[in-house]
């Protein structure tokens, strides 16, 4: 999501006064905790990650049965605070990334419509988080071909989806350029995984294969530490 004018649910969390608070805690310094984003993500479809597991483990005295999804979904990471409060004012609030020249990154202004690289722009149809609805609009915000495909499902399932499962289905090649629903309308259904759809998309712009780097690094720039780095295991209090 690229243009933030209808950022779904997630819109009812965000205001200016919310804004200035995660400004003057840690915009300046500090620590997001994941667990909190988590949370948030999580009161987002409260009947499916909290509510059940009040019953079923509180008040039935039951453990959770082993589910993947939930699992990767609980492995939460945190987020540095000025980016996370620079992120919040600057996309959503005020959603200035599709404002030619507004914002300035690594001391370049940021234009969208300079891009003019091929784009594979993938949303998922029940994606609470990203609508993909809003995910469309990307497709006119930069020059450069784009492809946009359709998942089904949400967020996370809509996306780790194997191809040798062969589940789901996705939806590609709708008229270019019109709105959101009538893209779909006029989209090309296909059964499976959109994996498989984008790794032929990648070979027709991929160079000749690398090798992969045995090692890490090199004389000017040394490794730091592992990833994904320490910060994500900061304790926040």
């Amino acid at each position: 999501m690229l243009d933030f004018r209808e950022p779904g649910d997630l819109g009812v969390f965000i205001d200016e006064q919310g804004v200035s608070q995660r400004e003057q805690s840690i915009g300046g310094d500090g620590i997001y905790s994941g667990k909190e984003l988590g949370f948030v993500f999580q009161t987002l479809r409260a009947n499916d990650l909290i509510w059940p597991y009040v019953v079923g483990n509180y008040l039935k005295g039951k453990s959770p049965a082993a589910f993947d999804l939930l699992y990767w979904n609980a492995d939460a990471t945190n987020l540095p605070g000025p980016m996370y409060a620079w992120y919040l004012r600057n996309l959503y609030l005020e959603n200035n990334l599709c404002i030619p020249d507004r914002l300035t990154m690594c001391d370049v202004n940021v234009d969208l419509g300079r891009i003019d690289m091929p784009s594979y722009v993938l949303a998922t149809q029940e994606d609470h988080i990203v609508p993909w609805r809003a995910a469309y609009r990307t497709t006119k915000l930069i020059k450069g071909k784009t492809q946009f495909v359709l998942g089904a499902s949400g967020h996370i399932a809509g996306v780790i989806n194997p191809a040798s499962k062969n589940r789901r289905s996705f939806w590609i090649d709708g008229t270019a350029g019109a709105e959101p629903e009538q893209w779909l309308a006029s989209a090309q259904a296909t059964q499976g995984s959109w994996w498989t759809h984008w790794m032929k998309w990648l070979k027709t712009h991929a160079g000749k294969p690398v090798a992969a780097r045995a090692q890490l690094g090199n004389a000017t720039f040394k490794p730091i530490e592992p990833a994904p780095g320490s910060y994500v295991k900061a304790r926040v209090d």
